[in-house]
């Protein structure tokens, strides 16, 4: 049974589209490397940006509050503690303590309940304090409600540095994950470059060079009357025409020589 060849055009086809196929995957896997990375430090980034925005609004929420104690205490026409959303303030604290699964940020969270547990149950005391007649306001604020202040803002302040910390972490990452990204597409270019050379490679050895040597041998017989000699490893439609070449040639000569003997005949039996 005779053995099927691959034809010339089938050759070329094959090696273009092995080509085509490396660049495609290499860029498919580029792209799907890039989205996945950008799209999961994307909402890290997003997440840290929200957990900023909840922590401003704490201590905005915190300093609001602390301010309107402070105009009761200065004020003194007034025996009401200010009101205070608490439920709100706890809402945002866990919040920004599910937000993340970094613990630091968790522990400082959960600093900032407790600090501000203890500055509420501070605050309680005002009303009695307005009330008292033994207690100076001013120095109950400054001295012990104050102090809660301070340990609250302290603490919201840790949280918010800590995000700050995550969120520029996350924006390293997110400039590292597109370098990672793109590895695949210098790959891809590398890869690509290597198979380029490799084809050029092969069809100058396997196509550009036979070519050339069949047109100088052709040129040689023609001109010099200098045998076709020419020969080279094939099995395709190129090593074909070379053999056609060289039996066409091998018969152009025995009639050649027919024709001349012909000649030399007739113009023996002429003399």
């Amino acid at each position: 049974m005779k053995e099927k060849r691959l034809s010339l055009k089938a050759k070329l086809y094959l090696s273009l589209s092995s080509i085509a196929m490396v660049l495609l995957i290499s860029s498919i896997i580029s792209v799907m490397e890039y989205g996945r990375m950008s799209s999961y430090v994307s909402d890290m980034i997003a997440d840290n940006v929200r957990s900023v925005n909840v922590a401003q609004k704490l201590s905005d929420q915190a300093n609001e509050y602390n301010l309107a104690v402070l105009a009761v205490v200065g004020d003194e026409s007034s025996s009401i503690r200010p009101a205070f959303d608490e439920d709100v303030f706890a809402l945002r604290c866990d919040s920004l303590r599910h937000s993340s699964q970094n613990l630091q940020i968790m522990h400082l969270a959960d600093s900032v309940q407790y600090s501000f547990a203890a500055y509420m149950l501070t605050s309680m005391e005002l009303e009695d304090v307005l009330l008292s007649d033994f207690i100076d306001t001013r120095t109950w604020y400054f001295e012990r409600l104050q102090t809660r202040y301070n340990r609250l803002q302290s603490d919201i302040d840790a949280l918010s540095d800590a995000i700050y910390d995550e969120l520029a972490d996350n924006s390293v990452s997110f400039e590292g994950a597109f370098y990672r990204s793109i590895i695949p597409g210098f790959v891809t270019v590398a890869v690509g470059l290597l198979l380029v050379m490799m084809l050029l490679f092969f069809l100058k050895s396997n196509y550009a060079d036979p070519v050339y040597g069949m047109l100088a041998s052709l040129r040689n017989y023609r001109s010099y009357g200098r045998d076709y000699t020419l020969s080279f490893d094939g099995d395709d439609q190129l090593a074909e025409l070379n053999e056609s070449i060289r039996e066409v040639t091998e018969e152009n000569k025995l009639l050649r020589k027919r024709i001349s003997a012909m000649k030399n005949s007739r113009r023996d039996k002429a003399e």
